[in-house]
């Protein structure tokens, strides 16, 4: 019997437990690698402020259109 459990031991020490390891670092890996609640919303306000910027951008271009027709050439 001693035998039988030194066996389930040993198997269990050398299969086992380095997959449950592995397993339990790959789980953290991947949740590490998503972005959290404040890095979510800290993402979505820099999106909106890229998209006011360039709404802005595109106002000026359209006014040195109409007052200045060289200024892209000039540069």
């Amino acid at each position: 019997m001693s035998e039988i459990f030194g066996v389930f031991m040993i198997i269990l020490a050398a299969v086992v437990l380095p997959l449950m390891l592995i397993l339990h670092y790959v789980t953290k890996w991947k949740s590490s690698r998503t972005l959290s609640g404040d890095e979510q919303r800290m993402l979505e306000e820099l999106w909106q402020d890229a998209q006011r910027m360039e709404s802005r951008i595109n106002a000026l271009e359209t006014i040195l259109d109409d007052q200045v027709p060289d200024w892209r050439r000039r540069t």
